[in-house]
């Protein structure tokens, strides 16, 4: 296992509490991955491990082959860490803070201008912090957390506050960011939006690794049905039965469509019938399983009764 960060067997106890236990993953350079789970399901633990901000109880933690808890941590530099809350100085104003922060991780302060505007900020980077929305909070913690080009990105909700317009432009800066081989963690609760984006995702439930692949990799291991809808002639709704065979119960929806629960061994053939000659359909909708299902699905395998 080998990547730009390499989690082993890790465990980290508060107490008799396990937030995270034995988990193992590597996160290669260029990638972006979703890590995912609800409250308490040991996202945060793993992103202050990654950090070195905390030790683990068990296991190891290498972060561009370094120990983050090590006293002296040189590979700090090439991180950007944006936290589910940001809270900075609020005397201080947008200018003033990335300054600091660049200071901080012994970067230059010629790069301040440049953020400022490709976050949207330029506009108040003179105004005092203490004045900002959340939103432009938001955006100033994104700023710090890209000071220096870091080579390994880890952000908690970082789209939280951000309108549809700002949350595009960031996808396009962490795009950007991977395509020259960033490796990218996104730790969110928003799914929609993680599905369009990460190439790997990661499933953390009380503590536990329970899934980790690619979207196509978990639906195979899934074998959740597709969603496939089809627009019906008005005249053809008394032969579907006829066409459709065996392959699965049907249902008519908004009047005039149908819609399958096709399972993946049974898919191809549903679509083969549906578009032959001679059949009622105008139009053809496939929808395979969401993140929203595929996280679901994850987090109850693991609870049912083994």
């Amino acid at each position: 296992m080998t990547g730009t960060v390499e989690i082993r067997k890790a465990t980290k106890c508060f107490g008799k509490v396990e937030a995270v236990r034995d988990v193992t993953f590597a996160l290669p350079e260029g990638e972006t991955i979703a890590l995912v789970g609800h409250n308490g399901a040991g996202k945060t633990t793993l992103l202050k491990l990654m950090l070195g901000l905390i030790r683990p109880t068990s296991g190891s933690i290498r972060v561009l082959g370094e120990d983050p808890a090590a006293g002296e941590f040189a590979a700090r530099r090439h991180l950007g860490y944006l936290p589910e809350n940001v809270s900075f100085n609020s005397a201080l104003t947008g200018r003033e803070t990335l300054a600091f922060y660049a200071r901080l991780k012994r970067q230059s302060g010629t790069s301040v201008a440049s953020l400022l505007e490709r976050v949207g900020l330029s506009h108040a980077a003179d105004r005092r912090v203490g004045t900002y929305s959340k939103g432009m909070r938001q955006r100033l913690g994104l700023a710090q957390a890209l000071l220096g080009e870091p080579r390994i990105l880890l952000l908690d909700e970082p789209t939280t506050g951000l309108d549809p317009a700002l949350r595009q432009s960031f996808y396009e800066i962490i795009e950007e960011l991977r395509g020259h081989g960033a490796t990218v963690l996104l730790s969110s609760h928003a799914l929609t939006e993680l599905e369009e984006r990460a190439g790997r995702v990661v499933i953390m439930n009380r503590g536990i690794k329970v899934a980790d692949g690619s979207l196509d990799e978990l639906r195979r291991i899934a074998r959740l049905p597709t969603r496939i809808r089809l627009k019906i002639a008005d005249s053809g709704f008394a032969e579907v039965q006829e066409w459709l065979g065996p392959l699965g119960d049907w249902r008519r929806i908004n009047g005039h469509q149908v819609e399958i629960d096709a399972f993946p061994d049974q898919k191809i053939e549903v679509l083969r019938r549906a578009t032959s000659v001679g059949t009622p359909v105008e139009d053809v909708d496939v929808a395979p399983p969401t993140l929203d299902e595929l996280y679901a699905h994850f987090l109850r395998s693991q609870e049912a009764p083994r």
